[in-house]
């Protein structure tokens, strides 16, 4: 399963904005395979292998920065992720879009940048939504709580308040799908 090479890039970038002087640690610390990758230079638009591009360097984010919480790295990740996205011109449709229409189209890009993995919502309310990994060939816990940090922080974005992101369901965790259960306070 392969990443695009956007969704990498923010990874690295998360890394030297938030930690610049422990960059060159988490860089010597990822193996050969997802070393090369950054050095080389990640390009925007070529896909990466998922595991070497995204679930070790993320993992590592969580074991060096987060005392060993993976979930809280990833997690950490997703929302610069969402951050850095969801600027400029974006900034303005997310401010515009309701909450729920917003989550909606996330889940149809996510899939966009996981090549070969299937997303979708269900369950559309004025404060609440099912965001749904159906197909994820690589499952991986790291990328779960990737995205249901790039969630929350789209919907603060959004305006949004009492944003809750519950996993409720994981493949990574043996389910025949991923459900993040999201609800929020419009203001």
């Amino acid at each position: 399963m392969d990443i695009k090479g956007t969704a990498v890039k923010s990874i690295d970038e998360f890394i030297k904005k938030r930690y610049p002087d422990r960059y060159n640690e988490w860089l010597s610390a990822l193996p050969n395979a997802s070393r090369k990758i950054f050095l080389d230079g990640v390009l925007s638009n070529q896909w990466y292998p998922v595991k070497d591009a995204a679930i070790i360097p993320t993992k590592k984010i969580g074991e060096l920065f987060y005392n060993g919480d993976l979930q809280k790295g990833a997690w950490e990740c997703g929302r610069y992720s969402a951050e850095v996205a969801l600027t400029g011109i974006y900034k303005i449709y997310v401010k515009l879009s309701k909450p729920f229409h917003l989550v909606d189209r996330a889940s149809r890009i996510f899939a966009a940048y996981y090549y070969d993995s299937v997303m979708s919502t269900r369950n559309p309310e004025k404060t609440s939504i099912e965001v749904i990994i159906e197909k994820f060939d690589v499952p991986s816990d790291v990328i779960e709580y990737r995205i249901g940090g790039w969630i929350e922080k789209a919907l603060e974005i959004s305006g949004c308040t009492d944003i809750n992101i519950q996993l409720v369901k994981s493949l990574a965790k043996g389910s025949l799908e991923t459900v993040y259960r999201c609800t929020w306070k419009l203001n």
